[in-house]
């Protein structure tokens, strides 16, 4: 770079390829065929720059050159690895009675466990095996919940739905004032801790208390009904109905 020397011209110049040269500049020793052709390249390379090649040359052999290469060293004949496995080894004397019984075991070892690998493949699917892994899958049974009890009503609510134009008369006791009087045919809606109600036309009604329908006797006309939280119950004979 000093000389403004461009790496073409030297590749040119010394038959050395670039890769090499560049391997050179940057130390990469590694990327050369070996550390001849290193020594052999970085002696032209330096000479074609102008610089002390021999020095430069010591310098890669002390801190880069493996110790030692170079140096002839004496030619010993050494055993291979296969002739050292193809040695004869020493003879050994017949197996002793504890080698015996540890082959006579295995062997058992080895006959049950084939017995037991072909036993469980001879077991057919709906046999007991089917049926263990069956329950296994099953899910354990879930416990139905008991829906929880309704609370006991405290109060009424009285729903009459007429079917055609009906009278009514409502109050909340004998002796007390009368909640409504009046021909209706549109659904009317009362509420109060008792109730009674004097019907005009019992077969055009229906009649609920706390939303349970009200079976009116079949064929009845004029009716009077008492009202409390748990019961409906026809009011009995000789009791006055409201507005009566």
């Amino acid at each position: 770079m000093r000389q403004k020397i461009d790496i073409a011209e030297v590749e040119s110049a010394t038959k050395i390829r670039a890769k090499y040269l560049r391997a050179l500049e940057n130390e990469e020793f590694g990327l050369l065929p070996g550390n001849t052709f290193v020594k052999t390249f970085m002696r032209t390379y330096a000479e074609y720059l102008g610089l002390d090649a021999q020095l430069l040359i010591e310098e890669y052999r002390v801190d880069y050159e493996p110790r030692g290469e170079g140096d002839v060293q004496p030619m010993v004949s050494r055993p291979s690895k296969r002739q050292e496995r193809r040695r004869p080894r020493a003879s050994r004397g017949p197996p002793g009675p504890g080698t015996a019984i540890l082959v006579v075991v295995v062997v058992v070892l080895v006959i049950f466990v084939v017995l037991g690998l072909t036993g469980g493949n001879d077991k057919a699917p709906g046999g007991a095996g089917a049926t263990t892994a069956k329950q296994a899958k099953k899910k354990p049974a879930r416990t139905k919940r008991k829906p929880a009890a309704k609370p006991t009503p405290t109060s009424v609510r009285l729903h009459i739905v007429p079917t055609s134009a009906t009278y009514l008369c409502v109050d909340r006791g004998l002796g007390k004032a009368v909640v409504y009087q009046g021909t209706t045919s549109s659904p009317q809606t009362f509420k109060g801790k008792r109730l009674r109600v004097n019907i005009g036309n019992a077969g055009t009604v229906r009649v609920f208390n706390n939303g349970k329908r009200v079976r009116l006797p079949s064929g009845a006309t004029i009716i009077g009904y008492e009202f409390t939280p748990t019961r409906s119950r026809p009011l009995p004979p000789g009791v006055r109905r409201p507005c009566a």
